[in-house]
């Protein structure tokens, strides 16, 4: 059971007064240029969904600790609150809800139109075993990717390292010393009702 100290959907993030910082996993060729230039790189596709994770471990999940192909390199992402927010605002639930949405056609329609869409997973813990509370996916695509590329970063940071460091403490069995390294994930604060269309 959830308690209040631990909704089910509520953002955990790592954010400072202006920016929130969000995961990505990518190939090296990509993932490396981005990290050193603090931008990405030409070969980024602007005409693709981009996913970005607030949650460390749901990424580490999602890219098996910086080792599945073509997500070896894991991207700390700082963005500006306002993108973040624009991007909450503009996005439609990944699936139909009959609440939020009405019919399925309406939903299809809100879906295709919206530049962003968000999904809810099971938050991982640190042997990436799944959470009774959920973990905020954002997809950005059209205007939101590009507002994203070329507006809302602030810092790229290469995490690798972070990643195979408190991987190999797990697989050592030293989870105190894992935890300790986490990057502090806090509940995020929003504005007035901006979850209310996106939480099922």
């Amino acid at each position: 059971m959830n308690d209040q100290q631990n909704p089910g959907y509520r953002i955990r993030a790592r954010y400072t007064d202006t920016t929130v910082t969000v995961y990505q996993g990518y190939g090296p060729h990509i993932g490396r240029a981005a990290a050193r230039d603090g931008r990405f790189p030409p070969s980024w596709k602007r005409d693709r969904m981009t996913w970005i994770k607030p949650s460390f471990l749901w990424m580490m999940y999602r890219c098996g600790w910086g080792t599945k192909e073509n997500q070896e390199t894991v991207l700390a992402v700082e963005i500006s609150r306002e993108g973040f927010a624009w991007a909450l605002r503009h996005a439609c639930l990944s699936h139909h809800v009959p609440a939020l949405h009405g019919d399925t056609a309406q939903w299809k329609r809100r879906l295709k139109q919206a530049p962003a869409r968000v999904q809810w997973d099971p938050e991982r813990d640190l042997r990436l075993d799944p959470l009774p509370h959920r973990s905020l996916q954002l997809g950005l695509g059209g205007e939101a990717a590009a507002r994203y590329a070329d507006e809302w970063i602030t810092g790229i940071e290469d995490v690798t390292p972070l990643a195979h460091e408190i991987h190999a403490l797990v697989r050592a069995g030293e989870l105190e010393r894992a935890a300790a390294l986490l990057p502090e994930e806090r509940p995020y604060p929003l504005e007035g009702d901006d979850l209310a269309h996106l939480c099922p």
